[in-house]
């Protein structure tokens, strides 16, 4: 069975690791991607905040080696989900199975001033652009502002405004400052009301200004302006930018509304043979990486069933976890389930030590399911 899976993030590793595990040299699997190397979304806080170097958080895919696996770094420039093919740079590709998980692509350019004035901080450069600006901050109004409602780690503008409490606070900048988060959303994580009056009271208890439900519409270099007619004093913007799908999977002819629709429990398009999952698809879940490696799991279960002559009962549940820096060395962590009884339900978990472990823990079990490094 030859099996084309396009992006190798959280759920491109898994979805191929999954049938190596299962099927071995049995299976024939291609993974394509663009970059020479994965990271962990929560590593580039760590670049924002200098205490990792960008070149410490990559995880090189030449050390990613699976029995009938094939890595190939190239970009993709055309697909054809009817005929399971893809056109990359460097050649064509043809499935028995055609698996998009390409993740979604930033645009700060959408946002007036962003670009210009603002510093993006979801991409490695703009993490890094971001760096350089953080530390050369010296006091004055900080925003942390998302510009849509629709973008990856839901925690993460939290755990920037937390963050970035904690740096100026070290530098003896926080007196001289003040920190706002800015969301379309009512509440800083709106997966529970539990879960984000927890949040909004850490934030209130830091004097970090919150406000909801407002939509930003263009960044100078010193105001934040949003729909409402409202100005905010604005000296550092580290802004979440508007996703969109890669215009080569919208040119396909995959998505609608946006992104690629997909059966919700069991990830497939409507084109027979074609599943989508992760950030690209729309599923009813959070863009997170801990749902695409979920998903990624049932779309392995479903290729190794027809790889047998059976069928695979599996559904999606939509359950995952997200670890939220708190600031102060600590981690707490939101527990989900969207989509696995009548209705979503989320739990909160408070930081603690343990919180901290189970978080290194979480990314160091990957590093050695998918690239071998136990150190």
């Amino acid at each position: 069975m030859r099996v084309l899976v396009l992006g190798a993030g959280f759920g491109g590793m898994e979805l191929a690791t999954s049938l190596s595990e299962a099927l071995g040299d049995q299976v024939s699997a291609t993974l394509i991607d663009r970059s020479d190397h994965f990271i962990f979304g929560f590593s580039k806080l760590d670049v924002m905040f200098g205490r990792l170097a960008p070149e410490a958080i990559r995880l090189p895919y030449r050390a990613f080696t699976k029995p009938g696996v094939d890595f190939r770094q190239e970009t993709i420039v055309s697909i054809d989900p009817a005929r399971k093919r893809a056109v990359t740079d460097r050649g064509e590709y043809e499935g028995d199975v055609l698996v998009v998980a390409l993740g979604a692509d930033l645009d700060p350019h959408a946002t007036p001033g962003l670009a210009t004035h603002g510093y993006e901080y979801y991409s490695e450069a703009g993490a890094e652009r971001a760096r350089g600006a953080i530390a050369a901050f010296n006091g004055g109004n900080v925003i942390v502002g998302v510009v849509s409602p629709q973008y990856k780690c839901p925690p993460a503008p939290s755990e920037t405004a937390l963050l970035m409490h904690d740096y100026l606070l070290e530098r003896g900048l926080r007196d001289r400052s003040t920190i706002t988060l800015v969301t379309p959303f009512p509440s800083p994580l709106p997966v529970s009301p539990e879960v984000g009056a927890t949040i909004l009271a850490e934030l209130t208890e830091r004097e970090i200004g919150f406000i909801p439900g407002a939509k930003i519409t263009g960044i100078d270099q010193s105001t934040l302006s949003s729909a409402d007619g409202r100005t905010l004093p604005a000296d550092l913007v580290l802004g979440v930018p508007l996703h969109v799908a890669p215009p080569v999977v919208v040119e396909a002819g995959l998505t609608e509304n946006g992104w690629i629709p997909t059966d919700k429990y069991t990830l497939q398009t409507r084109f027979p043979g074609v599943y989508a999952f992760g950030d690209v698809a729309s599923v009813g879940v959070p863009r997170a990486g801990v749902f695409s490696e979920g998903q990624a799991k049932i779309v392995a279960a479903q290729i190794i069933a027809e790889f047998q002559s059976g069928t695979s009962s599996e559904q999606y549940q939509g359950a995952g976890q997200c670890y939220i820096e708190f600031g102060r060395g600590t981690v707490g962590k939101v527990d989900v389930n969207f989509l696995g009884g009548p209705s979503a339900t989320a739990e909160i978990h408070l930081p603690s030590e343990a919180l901290t472990r189970e978080k290194e823990h979480f990314g160091s079990s990957r590093r050695a399911r998918w690239f071998g490094i136990t150190e």
